[in-house]
């Protein structure tokens, strides 16, 4: 397993299959890269399968366990199940979507070896969701948990995005999820620095601070050390990177672009990394030299200042 100098274990890695997309949701920054959606239709610098195969068959040499599939919309990928089907045994799948597609696929996706499924999902109104999503499909949305559901990828977990526009919407949400046993739901903190619009952001913690009321019990993750509330039959996280060194101390992912780019961070794009013509041998050298530059962002790349604000590091500066 590899090891970054901050004696963190790469053990998953997170792989976006394109940047299309059929919504256009107002906070979208499209895995840190930005708003680089171009047409619908699948373009040549999207990896293909092989790729994508190839480089999960390096990284289960590093014995990297779980892979997360996302976009874009990765469903607009109609070699999803194949690309799952042909992922290593010894990994756990897992995949992201916007849910319009999974009514007819969801079988096929679990017959695949897919293990869970995340939809995002920020609004229970149509015309909410619409107003976040830009999209009136918040009724496929519905039938593609219930598919994911039927299919045996429980639990469910639902994404919502919390900032201004949905902060209305969380306790509705949580009731939502505490009635319908197979449901979770994974509140996550807006990125003001990613999306550019700071004046949407809301103060997380004080998510944190209602739901410690509300909660029948408090747990507390290894991974990126996330709280978890039970409440009722359904189950919150909160995943709260924006200034928590905490976070970024305990993160064990590398993140793979639709272009074939290892990635160390999310909020980062000047340590990408090209795999080359992605043989295993120039796999083998990029996903080694990506964990040993692998930096926590907040803590280390950005430290504090005087003033509790948030500057880069003057170690990184030209670097």
């Amino acid at each position: 397993m590899l090891v970054d100098d901050f004696g963190r274990e790469v053990t998953g890695v997170r792989i976006s299959l394109t940047d299309r997309c059929n919504f256009d949701c107002v906070y979208c920054h499209n895995e840190g890269l930005g708003d680089t959606r171009g047409p619908m239709e699948p373009s040549d610098d999207e990896m293909s399968a092989d790729d994508v195969v190839r480089f999960l068959e390096v990284a289960a040499e590093f014995d990297v366990g779980k892979v997360k599939f996302t976009g874009g919309e990765p469903m607009l990928r109609q070699d999803l199940e194949e690309i799952i089907e042909r992922t290593p045994d010894s990994m756990e799948t897992s995949l992201t979507t916007n849910g319009t597609f999974l009514p007819g696929r969801a079988e096929a996706l679990k017959d695949a070896g897919l293990s869970r499924v995340n939809v995002s999902q920020d609004a229970l109104d149509p015309d909410e969701f619409a107003e976040i999503t830009k999209s009136g499909a918040y009724e496929k949305v519905i039938e593609g948990v219930e598919a994911a559901l039927d299919a045996g990828l429980d639990p469910v977990k639902l994404n919502m995005v919390v900032f201004e526009h949905t902060a209305g919407y969380v306790e509705g949400m949580v009731d939502h999820v505490a009635e319908n046993a197979g449901l979770q739901l994974q509140l996550i903190e807006y990125m003001p620095e990613l999306t550019g619009k700071p004046e949407w952001n809301i103060d997380i913690g004080r998510v944190h601070d209602w739901l410690e009321e509300k909660a029948d019990r408090v747990e507390r993750r290894e991974m990126h050390h996330r709280r978890r509330y039970f409440v009722g039959e359904g189950m919150v996280e909160i995943v709260d990177p924006v200034g928590n060194a905490d976070f970024c101390a305990n993160c064990h992912r590398v993140r793979v672009t639709h272009e074939g780019y290892l990635k160390g961070c999310l909020n980062r794009n000047d340590d990408l990394r090209a795999m080359g013509e992605m043989t295993k041998p120039e796999i083998r050298e990029a996903f080694r030299e990506v964990v040993a530059n692998r930096v926590p962002y907040y803590g280390e790349y950005l430290v504090e200042d005087d003033e509790d604000g948030w500057v880069v590091n003057e170690e990184y500066i030209g670097a």
